[in-house]
């Protein structure tokens, strides 16, 4: 039992702040975890007490729907308590500073504290000054771990697997942090991934400075402007929301033009494996980047990526509270 269980883990789980710091066999115990997850939440009742005493904060310093109600829901059908604390009520309004609000939180002693912040690196500043548990719910343009980890799990899901599938990945490359954590993933899980934006929405500079290097997850995947070429054969299509406000940065032309030419229609999506999957990390610009016929249509699994993610995050949050990646106890 001893011998099973050590190969279960992943010691000294403490943060899941990108998915660069998960080795692959991380991730596919995660994902195996989140399968159990996943019955617990299709039971009829929705409850088992796996962390019972624990307390979650989560401190969004941006509006979220999807993601911060997926881990207050994740804690408390796991029994966590969670706290929610938004920062148009807190005392940041008061001038108060990301580092005090930390110290004030941690002085409450929470077990994990689930932050979204505008600025990149703000988690990785917390979990280097404080010692309660840090899980990045996304920061400003560079990373957000547990949406790649519920991307992963919908892709294994819906496909049986994640290797050799080629991956189109669409849109706003060069501002979203969910295409540079889903890089880092999905060729870490062998997955065939394509990129395909104008050229003034991929840059390579604002993917690291180590994007030199051979092994770099950049320099591993294909870079196609043409968007029928890109998603040619392939088997997930994942359009990326169109942040608008880059507009005034002078890198697209209209969005009626962008949508004409990178937008996600059934008749483009005639290029793909017959049974491509398409994928979208919400919320979603319907009639930009994907027509409502594909968003709403047969080969969209956009909602079951809102099931999953609450999975995703209820195996997260018992690894990083066990400080392992293991399989958890989930009966009642």
């Amino acid at each position: 039992m001893k011998e099973l269980i050590s190969k279960q883990m992943r010691s000294n789980f403490k943060h899941l702040l990108d998915i660069d710091n998960l080795t692959s066999n991380d991730i596919s115990k995660l994902l195996e975890n989140s399968s159990v997850m996943l019955e617990v939440i299709n039971r009829d009742i929705k409850k088992v007490p796996t962390l019972r005493g624990k307390t979650i904060i989560t401190l969004f310093y941006e509006s979220s729907t999807r993601t911060r109600v997926s881990f207050e829901q994740a804690g408390k059908i796991l029994s966590a308590d969670v706290i929610n604390i938004t920062t148009s009520t807190s005392s940041t309004q008061k001038g108060e500073s990301l580092y005090d609000t930390a110290l004030t939180l941690q002085a409450m002693k929470p077990d994990i504290l689930v932050i979204r912040h505008p600025h990149s690196g703000a988690p990785h500043f917390l979990a280097n000054h404080i010692e309660t548990s840090v899980i990045n719910a996304g920061d400003g343009t560079h990373a957000h771990p547990t949406q790649t980890l519920l991307d992963l799990f919908t892709i294994k899901k819906q496909l049986g697997s994640i290797e050799n599938k080629k991956v189109t990945i669409v849109g706003d490359i060069r501002y979203s942090r969910v295409a540079r954590s889903n890089i880092w993933g999905l060729v870490k899980m062998g997955a065939n991934v394509t990129l395909c934006a104008p050229s003034t929405l991929i840059h390579k500079k604002t993917f690291g400075p180590c994007i030199e290097s051979e092994n770099h997850p950049f320099n591993m995947v294909q870079i196609e402007s043409d968007l029928l070429k890109a998603i040619n054969g392939a088997d997930v299509i994942m359009p990326l929301r169109l942040q608008k406000e880059r507009q005034a940065h002078g890198h697209l032309p209209t969005l009626r033009e962008y949508s004409r030419r990178y937008g996600i229609s059934n008749s483009k999506m005639a290029h793909a494996n017959p049974e491509a999957i398409v994928m979208h990390p919400g919320p979603m610009n319907e009639g930009v980047e994907i027509d409502p016929d594909v968003a709403h249509g047969r080969q969209s699994v956009i909602e079951d990526q809102v099931t999953n993610g609450v999975a995703i995050r209820m195996a997260l949050l018992h690894s990083i509270s066990s400080g392992n990646i293991m399989t958890p106890e989930t009966s009642n």
